[in-house]
């Protein structure tokens, strides 16, 4: 049975990402059944692909410029359909934070890292999946975190990691991550707004406890010397 006679039959939950793939970029032709596994090999899953842009997309052998603003048309459109209302919703709060990611990462049995990212107004922009690890811990790369950041062109971020074991209270090493975090956000003008710890119906909010202090971003200036003014050296 062919992929698309299969998806009218069955629907997208028998398709894999890679089937998904394909069906988007060529309808499940072989070639591009092949392509697709390349692309999720070099990306590493769709949270990541979706990131991309079309200069990336066509670096993999069989995917020309046509094809990959499909792909990233389609994702587009996923993403934005996601959005429970025609307006972007809000996150002014560390409540509105976990409401908008306790389904993600509520009773899972390894630790996630999820991140919203958030214009000057606090309207969401994206929320993406950024690290899945084991039931004790997960990585955290302030590059993948800020990377996401600056393709959404976003002014502020939250993060978001769950505990398996049910306990959210914060750790010292979520501690220390939190820190690197916002020192790293400052650096390239993304504000850390909070990082939260979700467990078992509960969270804790490391702003609302004052765990962090969150660096604002102040861009540095670079000033004549012979001014007597210090700056960017």
């Amino acid at each position: 049975m062919e992929p698309r006679e299969r998806f009218t039959r069955f629907g997208p939950t028998r398709f894999g990402d890679a089937e998904l793939l394909s069906l988007i970029i060529g309808a499940g032709a072989p070639a591009m059944a092949a392509v697709a596994r390349t692309l999720l090999a070099r990306f590493g899953d769709l949270s990541a692909l979706a990131d991309a842009d079309v200069s990336e997309l066509t670096q993999v052998p069989g995917l020309g410029p046509a094809r990959a603003v499909q792909l990233l048309a389609a994702m587009e459109v996923g993403k934005r359909s996601m959005l429970p209302t025609l307006h972007k919703p809000q996150v002014r709060s560390a409540a509105e934070a976990y409401e908008l990611l306790y389904a993600q990462l509520s009773g899972r049995p390894q630790e996630m890292l999820y991140a919203i990212y958030l214009n000057r107004r606090k309207a969401v922009l994206a929320v993406r999946q950024l690290t899945v690890g084991n039931d004790a811990h997960t990585i955290v790369d302030p590059r993948q975190v800020y990377r996401r950041a600056v393709r959404s062109n976003a002014a502020a971020v939250i993060v978001a990691h769950n505990h398996p074991s049910g306990d959210a209270e914060p750790s010292a090493q979520d501690l220390a991550v939190t820190r690197r975090l916002a020192e790293a956000g400052a650096v390239v003008g993304v504000e850390l707004l909070d990082h939260l710890i979700i467990g078992a119906g509960c969270y804790t909010s490391l702003a609302d406890r004052g765990l962090f202090r969150p660096f604002s971003p102040t861009p540095p200036v670079i000033r004549s010397a012979q001014r007597g003014v210090s700056g960017l050296r």
